[in-house]
């Protein structure tokens, strides 16, 4: 039998890419899927549906803490906070940072975790996002296996996974492609629910990260500008 891998898939190229590096290893993946009152969650819950049957995934969650807008805070979130256009240059956290959210997102996957009897829960985390997001790091990641060991019953023993934390993009785009993950699915913009805007910074990092690897992006632009 298949040890289970809680496994948070946005429907993002990242966390698709986290499934297919579980997959691999050999685990039973179990998807996790949040809207937390993000503009384009119907987009990203339509991706998260199409990967999770493209690689079999037959225990899959869908969990709403859309309470997360009410809070604001983040241009994902807040209807009075414009999606900024991509600087990549940038060094400050930007306007896209979601206040605590990994650690909400992580909560919900540790519960369920602990219900199933997983080890293991693998979140797409990449430090190059945003300038590292103060819950993108892997001290980050550290302290909360901690508190998971104190606040969950003897013998849980969960770990967090963050396979390609350290990763850039165009090395993302890669080890998608030699796992055959189905890139042509995912999500990664923050401001359009149909077509993928190309000028937002996740948009032009995912660009970016395909120019360098020398690959095509498959999915649809309004825009492709260059980004070096």
């Amino acid at each position: 039998m298949k040890e289970l891998a809680v496994v948070l898939m946005s429907g993002g190229m990242d966390s698709t890419v986290c499934a297919g590096i579980a997959l691999e290893r050999g685990f039973e993946v179990c998807a996790l899927h949040v809207h937390y009152g993000q503009k384009t969650e119907d987009r990203e819950a339509a991706s998260f549906q199409n990967v999770c049957d493209f690689y079999g995934i037959q225990k899959c969650l869908d969990i709403d803490i859309s309470h997360l807008s009410r809070i604001g805070g983040s241009s994902l979130t807040d209807m009075n906070i414009a999606i900024s256009k991509a600087d990549l240059g940038n060094l400050e956290i930007p306007t896209s940072y979601v206040p605590f959210r990994n650690a909400n997102l992580l909560s919900i996957a540790v519960s369920w975790a602990e219900v199933l009897g997983a080890h293991s829960i693998f979140i797409g985390a990449v430090e190059e996002d945003g300038s590292g997001y103060p819950d993108c790091r892997r001290t980050f990641f550290d302290a909360f296996e901690k508190m998971i060991a104190k606040g969950t019953k003897p013998g849980t023993d969960i770990r967090i996974e963050t396979p390609i934390l350290h990763m850039k993009k165009s090395d993302i785009v890669k080890e998608g492609m030699r796992l055959t993950a189905p890139l042509h699915f995912t999500w990664s913009c923050y401001a359009d629910n149909v077509v993928a805007c190309g000028v937002c910074d996740s948009c032009a990092l995912r660009l970016r990260g395909f120019s360098q690897a020398g690959i095509d992006d498959p999915i649809e632009y309004q825009q492709r500008p260059k980004y070096l």
